[in-house]
């Protein structure tokens, strides 16, 4: 004769609904704080952006805007900050060649400061400059002392 479902015990399969009534009848857990991120301090960085993996395989037409979106984006992760303004003479480096053709690389300067106007949503913005150099050989990423 088989055996029925019953002998082996009900332990061994629980239907959901059981399951459910197991999970909720332990009891709320205490919540925890929310772990405190760093404070974000004012600070400026030299860095040197390879674009040209930025635009890998992207249409020409698209090739311009898709850099300043990307590099507004990496900029937002590595300085911490939602809002990120890009000075005038870094657009038109992005842009001098046209939409097509934007640089294959370019050295950036990421100032990260604090924002002066009271009703802003963030207290920190960053500021993103061209730097122009001659060759980008041998350069690394540093941190700038400011005046």
């Amino acid at each position: 004769r088989r055996a029925s479902r019953s002998h082996f015990g009900s332990s061994c399969v629980a239907s959901p609904v059981v399951a459910a009534a197991r999970f909720f009848s332990r009891g709320i857990m205490p919540k925890r704080e929310a772990p405190k991120g760093k404070k974000l301090e004012p600070v400026t960085r030299d860095e040197t952006v390879h674009i040209r993996k930025m635009i890998h395989k992207v249409s020409f037409k698209k090739r311009a805007p898709k850099v300043v979106k990307r590099l507004r984006r990496k900029v937002q992760l590595q300085m911490g900050t939602k809002d990120v303004r890009f000075d005038t003479k870094l657009n038109k480096a992005i842009w001098a060649c046209g939409i097509r053709h934007p640089p294959n690389r370019l050295r950036i300067r990421m100032s990260r400061k604090r924002n002066e106007d009271e009703d802003a949503k963030e207290k920190m913005y960053t500021l993103v400059q061209h730097v122009p150099v001659e060759s980008f050989k041998g350069l690394k990423h540093e941190k700038v002392e400011e005046e």
